[in-house]
């Protein structure tokens, strides 16, 4: 039986969402087949100094969009951020916090990989504020390394996944699977590896063929097929929820209280301030959601630090509904329909219509207080998704540089 049609009054006062704060930093020590992040190859000595400047160059001008709000979560993303020096983040953040307002208990999260990672280099990360680290294992098996493009071997894995253990009390550990010629008991081995070291939250990704990338132009050879994909991930959720990790989003796992707090909070459809080549913002101000890309080139982002914004746009009410409903439908448990009112306003006939034709085809479970995908939704979750696309173009209110 149908749900109750929800109403979407108008919330009658607009509040800012919460806010975070990502540091994009795009230097990789090799760039990856499967990536289609805005990442590039490290230069023989990185311009860490240069870079910095730029991205405090970047935040002053960004100021105006979020002064005086709480910052509640700092993600420092890539790339490869390990890359840079701890002396070089210090300085970084020292002038973070010297122009936001950051919490008192504020997350502080850096990505890490094992072939830039050591219990001295991540000692020094934790002495100049990083309280939680993200790694970028992949895979505990040399084959599947190789396959992937890693520079890092099984061995050096695991001693990364050893140091992030010795130093840091809050950490992740991003793994892959369905990858080329894996199988069900391979896929778990990765899994229980990383269970070894007890990390307080999982990232367990299934590898896709992102446009764009190497690996969608030329497919890697002896990829699972279809029906062994769905029973290598299902084996995968079966064993981490097992242990003691709450699956809260598509591909995310924690133990209590350990959820990231920057993708939440993305999620969530919360506010975030994006420094950094390729870096993007969501603002919302008092005339509508604002949206910004930096420019990517990170040689060009330097050079224009003073102006670094790309192309800036404000959201339409379809946007608004498609943009929320791509992040919040990713959460295991939904959301509820006050924080869909609150975001959306008085809704508009798309969300109206692709909320009944989604319940119609039993792709989510809707009640007249809470939203969430079904698990037949969950495993289609594109298709579920493309039902909000948004029907107006965006509109661009400046120029690309």
């Amino acid at each position: 039986m149908s749900a109750p049609i929800v109403s979407f009054d108008p919330p009658a006062t607009t509040i800012a969402p919460p806010l975070t704060l990502y540091i994009h930093l795009p230097w990789c020590g090799r760039k990856c087949p499967y990536c289609d992040f805005n990442s590039h190859k490290a230069p023989t000595q990185l311009p860490e100094k240069e870079y910095c400047q730029a991205l405090i160059r970047d935040l002053e001008n960004a100021l105006p969009t979020v002064w005086g709000r709480a910052i509640r979560a700092v993600f420092i993303g890539g790339g490869t951020p390990s890359l840079f020096s701890a002396a070089t983040l210090d300085t970084l953040m020292a002038q973070i916090r010297a122009l936001l307002n950051l919490s008192p208990q504020i997350e502080i999260t850096l990505e890490a990989n094992p072939d830039s990672s050591d219990v001295a280099k991540f000692s020094e990360f934790k002495a100049v504020g990083i309280n939680r680290l993200s790694l970028g294992v992949q895979s505990f098996n040399d084959a599947h390394l190789q396959a992937l493009g890693r520079l890092h071997n099984a061995d050096g894995a695991k001693r990364a996944a050893a140091a992030a253990a010795t130093v840091f009390d809050n950490f992740n550990i991003d793994l892959m699977h369905a990858l080329p010629a894996q199988n069900i008991d391979q896929a778990l081995d990765d899994v229980q590896t990383a269970l070894s070291y007890a990390p307080t939250h999982l990232s367990l990704y299934q590898l896709t063929l992102e446009a764009g990338t190497p690996f969608f132009r030329q497919p890697p050879p002896a990829l699972p097929d279809e029906d062994t994909t769905a029973d290598i991930s299902t084996a995968v959720q079966q064993h981490a929820q097992a242990a003691g990790y709450q699956q809260y989003e598509v591909s995310a796992y924690a133990k209590d209280g350990k959820c990231c707090q920057h993708n939440l909070n993305y999620w969530k459809f919360g506010d975030y301030l994006g420094i950094g080549a390729g870096a993007h913002s969501k603002i919302t101000q008092p005339d509508g959601v604002l949206r910004e890309e930096r420019i990517k080139n990170p040689r060009d982002y330097m050079k224009n630090a003073a102006a670094p914004v790309r192309t800036q746009r404000r959201l339409n009410k379809d946007d608004i509904v498609f943009e929320f409903m791509l992040n919040a439908l990713r959460l295991c448990d939904g959301f509820s329909t006050a924080l869909l009112t609150a975001h959306t306003g008085g809704g508009t006939p798309l969300l109206r219509r692709a909320l009944a034709l989604a319940e119609e085809q039993q792709l989510i479970e809707r009640t007249p207080q809470h939203i969430r995908a079904s698990e037949k939704g969950q495993r289609y979750l594109n298709d579920l998704t493309a039902l909000f696309m948004r029907e107006e173009n965006h509109t661009i209110i400046t120029k690309q540089h």
